[in-house]
């Protein structure tokens, strides 16, 4: 099991049962467990976004106790969100920065996303670029991360480090 499996079992074993109807998605990377999931008893023409509002205050308290020991026993931030007829929330979530060395070529379409007013820095315009690829590049960006699972799969089947195994 990879750490990603770790902390998703963690979390089916540790969220309280009602807080969500069915079961969250819970989205892990190195720095950040995203778990968004379903509002309990939505009644049907009710107002979405006053029910993800009410369901984020009325379960903060026990929200933040799982993140709280989630923290601790993973050394990431735990954020939340929530759906309702149709209507998704995202109640916390990281920023984090990623440093990259761009070429002049590629500062200067940054620029350009900037003097444009796409974006208000050259940080937002490559924020937007990412966001851009990955709603147009979606059955693409499925197929590497599948192919990434089946590199994984291979590997744990594989002969480990120490193993005496040469």
């Amino acid at each position: 099991m990879n750490a990603r499996d770790d902390i998703t079992t963690w979390f089916d074993q540790h969220l309280p049962a009602d807080l969500y109807a069915g079961t969250p998605t819970v989205t892990v990377d190195r720095d950040e467990v995203v778990v968004v999931g379903d509002v309990p008893e939505v009644t049907e023409g009710a107002d979405a976004a006053a029910a993800v509002a009410d369901f984020r205050e009325r379960t903060r308290e026990r929200r933040m106790s799982v993140a709280s020991q989630a923290e601790e026993t993973f050394g990431r931030k735990v954020s939340w969100g929530a759906r309702a007829g149709g209507t998704e929330r995202m109640f916390t979530h990281l920023a984090v920065p990623a440093m990259t060395r761009l070429r002049m070529s590629e500062r200067q379409l940054l620029d350009v996303l900037v003097e444009a007013g796409v974006a208000r820095s050259r940080s937002e315009a490559l924020a937007w670029c990412v966001a851009l690829v990955g709603d147009r590049e979606q059955e693409w960006l499925v197929e590497l991360r599948d192919s990434l699972a089946a590199v994984r799969a291979a590997r744990a089947r594989g002969p480990q480090p120490g193993s005496g195994a040469a």
